[in-house]
């Protein structure tokens, strides 16, 4: 029982909040080059 309370307290003790924070900002800045990507593929009006 005290190996699980262990583990909780890890993940009690991250900052989820920085986490998704960061992971929208990194999907952001992958959007924008994956839009004129995918516009120079299909040959579409850059």
């Amino acid at each position: 029982m005290n190996f699980a309370n262990d583990i909780l307290s890890v993940f009690g003790s991250i900052n989820w909040e920085v986490i998704f924070q960061l992971t929208f900002v990194a999907l952001i800045l992958i959007a924008g080059p994956a839009v004129i990507v995918l516009l120079a593929l299909r040959g579409g009006d850059l």
